[in-house]
């Protein structure tokens, strides 16, 4: 059997080990023999250190982690080894006042926020648990709970007759009331108006940026409960930070944004529901021409570390459990890991590339693309000169004298008669804000435009 992360090999007994055995003991169990060298081959222990070792080697374990474990004597061609089998304890065990874990082929030392962590699972317990005992149910905002109910029906997660109790009991009902009656941290997250009086940095940040990283042209911030940062953030980038461009099939006028909608909203949830609150670190998105870039300080469920698992048929994880089931209950977020499916689905709707995930200790970035789409209208796209006027406008106020299409094209700079058109002569008639000089001769050489 060849050593991986829960087997190891040694030829001799250290005192050292024992930090490997708690580690063991916090992660998913292990086995380590005593008597082999590093290619798995048994050495074998002399009679003397192989009867100080089964004697010695379960009293210190005990003595100093106070955890049991199998101490076995093998033997393989009349040499004889040992084997300490450790299993998962469902507590944190700690040697010597501090606690190891073992991650891959390496031994780490538990500290600080990874500890709290470590410490809050061992108890079955989540950052977004822990009681807050000085908010009370009356403290919480009235419209966040007014819009729960809203979208819990809506969505037929919650009947009608469910939502008209008492506001004590619907938190009971959503698992937001601990054991003591005390209101817990997910339940201010969602629902609280000013979360940062608890947690510093539970809101939403949002830049446009020019060429570059360094020149942000605006930004803005979306405070409030969580559960009515998500529409306040998706209706502001989409009226205030995505521009939409526009094409006409036929006479009917369609707006092409970057990215769906439906998409991005399903990724913000996602960096609601598994971003670390405790980072203090608000979550930030980066508005660009053809991009959008979605950060959070936060971590997937483990084995879900690139985009092509994310995009397939998992579990659903939650790195905030008691706030995803409050979003679940709005019928804002899928109980299935579903959301990847509807972001899928909605990118396909624009013929657009999938979201790509990159997923390190510093956090989750979600790049968003824009689609062909519409960097082929952007290509195209004129309608603001240098000094930031209105195309449209310019246009209107030139054709306040009838002009041809040679003379609007030579006046704003335009290079492409097809492009012109399609753009902005053609959606001006439709609209009715252009009008024809020859209206019964559309494609006359003579054919003027006037306002």
């Amino acid at each position: 059997m060849p050593e991986h992360q829960t087997i190891e090999w040694k030829e001799s007994w250290h005192d050292e080990f024992l930090e490997w055995i708690c580690g063991y003991a916090n992660a998913y169990g292990g086995t380590l023999y005593i008597g082999k060298n590093d290619s798995g081959d048994v050495i074998g222990l002399s009679d003397k250190d192989r009867k100080r070792l089964l004697e010695a080697i379960p009293n210190k374990i005990t003595d100093t982690m106070g955890i049991v474990v199998d101490v076995n004597l093998l033997y393989e061609n009349e040499l004889q080894y040992i084997e300490i089998i450790v299993d998962k304890y469902p507590s944190l065990i700690s040697y010597h006042g501090k606690y190891f874990y073992r991650s891959g082929s390496t031994m780490r030392t538990i500290t600080g926020k990874e500890l709290d962590k470590a410490i809050l699972k061992s108890q079955g317990r989540t950052w977004d648990g822990i009681p807050i005992p000085k908010l009370k149910v009356t403290d919480l905002r009235r419209e966040a709970i007014d819009l729960l109910k809203e979208k819990a029906v809506r969505r037929g997660r919650l009947t009608e007759e469910e939502t008209r109790v008492d506001d004590t009991i619907l938190m009971e009902n959503l698992h937001l009331i601990d054991e003591d009656g005390y209101l817990i941290r997910a339940a201010m997250l969602a629902f609280y108006k000013d979360p940062e009086k608890w947690v510093t940095g539970s809101y939403i940040k949002i830049g446009y940026f020019g060429n570059s990283d360094a020149d942000l042209k605006y930004q803005d911030e979306i405070h409030g409960s969580l559960i009515e940062q998500v529409d306040k953030t998706v209706d502001l980038v989409y009226t205030k930070y995505l521009k939409a461009l526009i094409f006409y099939e036929g006479i009917q006028r369609v707006e092409q944004f970057m990215f769906h909608q439906d998409a991005f909203r399903e990724i913000l949830l996602n960096a609601i529901v598994h971003k670390d609150y405790s980072s203090c670190n608000p979550i930030q998105i980066s508005v660009y021409e053809d991009k959008i870039y979605i950060w959070n300080d936060g971590e997937m469920p483990l084995g879900l570390d690139s985009t092509d698992k994310l995009f397939m048929k998992h579990s659903s994880k939650p790195y905030n459990p008691k706030l995803a089931g409050v979003f679940f209950k709005s019928g804002m977020i899928e109980a299935w890991g579903r959301g990847f499916d509807k972001i899928r689905e909605a990118c396909a709707k624009y013929d657009a590339p999938l979201p790509e995930y990159n997923i390190s200790a510093s956090g989750i970035m979600v790049l968003c693309k824009a689609c062909d789409k519409y960097l082929e209208l952007l290509k195209d796209d004129d309608h603001h000169d240098q000094d930031g006027y209105d195309m449209t406008k310019m246009i209107l106020d030139y054709c306040k004298e009838a002009r041809s299409v040679p003379e609007i094209m030579k006046k704003f700079g335009f290079n492409s008669r097809t492009s012109f058109r399609r753009k902005y002569l053609n959606a001006l008639v439709i609209e009715g804000r252009l009008k024809m000089t020859l209206p019964n001769k559309p494609k006359s050489k003579n054919q003027k435009y006037y306002s």
